[in-house]
């Protein structure tokens, strides 16, 4: 009997994937646990083995496809069989073959039909099931799917439906010309001539590049307006002496670089120099909760480290940064990074943060402010280090200066308790043996 190749689950949080590519032809035979496809989440690109033995039978899937979590895309079988889904059900996982797609207007309503704790709400259970294509279709036209639903018996709302519901709202927002009468003794104005617009041709020859938005993209182009539209950011920008900072590592760079395999940067002192200011001060590493009622100050330290990729700015994540030394904490964050760069970060790695640092120092960038990473409520842009004459005591001498920005949702820290977190980071900068007494 055939079994059905689904997408699995990829995480609490990812509800549906793009295909990135098939990695075997359509009928080749497949062991179980040979990698058969590439899928997209809004983090990574994970390779999806087979999960059974048999000649691989695709179904209507093709690259760039987007299909939610337990779709069963393939079918694994017997050599003369085709794609049948239904053959043989995942179990335990509730699972959606190609004939009963449980895909959720989420974007268009903002609610979602995955159970919670094992129940739909009262309010989920009432929104119609709708294809992923008239999802994103509606979600972009802001077409109403409970109104769909209610207007006729749909079943499953399809992209012909949300198309035909929008046409009536496009056509009666289309100005009619006014039917006006000139008193007799006025002279007949005359008709003011349009501008000319250039034509959609013309448009579309001026464009170099379309860049869709989906996969990583979108997933960026939506948390960011959102987290600039939602919080409440403030920004405190300093300028740090980073003197005996760039000494520190220079000496880390010299004693260790050969027996840790790697050369200690500037980022791995930055990552445990905030990990232990979280930890002094518990309350920058909080959170709104998701009902948004109340604020969560979270015990584990998480840390976030901004990493520009090919495929869009990505954020890993060393876990319980502030039980890590220097060591532990550069291997780690330098093993992320590959995973990152090659597309092939598990979903674990670039989600769960608390805190993000996000550096542009390697560039001609003095300081810059942040996006807050959501849920998280704070995030420490780095500046670049430039030698600047400063005064110490009575003389004018050169040091290595530093900028910093934090940006923090104010409705989590005030602005006072905000800044003395930062100043403990400027402490640790400025005399990094500090440090090494706070570690555990």
């Amino acid at each position: 009997m055939a079994v059905d190749f689904f997408i699995p689950k990829l995480g609490d949080n990812v509800d549906q994937v793009t295909i990135v590519n098939w990695l075997v032809d359509d009928g080749a035979a497949v062991n179980e646990g040979d990698e058969v496809v590439e899928v997209e989440t809004d983090k990574a690109v994970v390779p999806v083995p087979a999960n059974g033995k048999g000649h691989l039978h695709i179904g209507p899937y093709k690259a760039g496809d987007s299909v939610p979590v337990m779709t069963v895309i393939a079918t694994i079988g017997a050599e003369a069989e085709t794609f049948a889904p239904g053959s043989e059900k995942p179990e335990g996982e509730g699972a959606r073959g190609e004939q009963e797609p449980e895909l959720v207007a989420k974007e268009a309503t903002g609610v979602s039909l995955q159970p919670q704790g094992g129940e739909l709400s009262e309010r989920s259970a009432e929104l119609p099931k709708i294809t992923p294509v008239a999802q994103k279709i509606a979600a972009e036209m802001g077409v109403d799917v409970q109104a769909i639903a209610r207007s006729g018996d749909h079943e499953r709302i399809t992209k012909e439906d949300v198309l035909q519901a929008a046409a009536p709202a496009e056509a009666a927002v289309t100005p009619e010309p006014a039917l006006t009468s000139s008193p007799p003794s006025a002279a007949a104005p005359e008709p003011v001539q349009p501008s000319p617009q250039p034509s959609h041709a013309q448009a579309d020859a001026d464009v170099t590049q379309s860049i869709p938005l989906k996969g990583i993209r979108g997933i960026i182009f939506r948390r960011m307006a959102e987290s600039v539209h939602t919080t409440a950011r403030v920004t405190l920008v300093t300028e740090v002496d980073a003197t005996e900072f760039v000494k520190l590592r220079e000496q880390l760079k010299a004693r260790f670089s050969q027996e840790w395999g790697f050369t200690p940067g500037y980022n791995d002192l930055l990552g445990v120099i905030a990990a232990n200011a979280l930890r002094k001060f518990p309350y920058m590493n909080a959170r709104v909760s998701a009902a948004g009622d109340a604020i969560e100050h979270l015990k584990p330290i998480h840390m976030g480290m901004a990493v520009d990729t090919e495929r869009g700015l990505l954020v890993t994540v060393i876990r319980n940064a502030d039980t890590k030394g220097l060591q532990e904490f550069g291997a780690e964050f330098r093993a992320l990074v590959e995973r990152a760069r090659a597309g092939k970060s598990a979903p674990d790695d670039l989600s769960g943060g608390t805190f993000t640092i996000s550096n542009l120092g390697m560039y001609r960038v003095d300081g810059f402010t942040p996006v807050i990473n959501l849920p998280e409520a704070a995030i420490l842009g780095v500046g670049r280090i430039v030698a600047k004459p400063v005064a110490r005591g009575e003389e004018i001498v050169v040091r290595k200066m530093m900028s910093l920005s934090l940006v923090f949702d104010h409705r989590v820290a005030d602005g006072a308790p905000a800044a003395r977190f930062l100043d403990y980071i400027c402490e640790l900068i400025e005399e990094p043996y500090l440090l090494f007494l706070t570690q555990r």
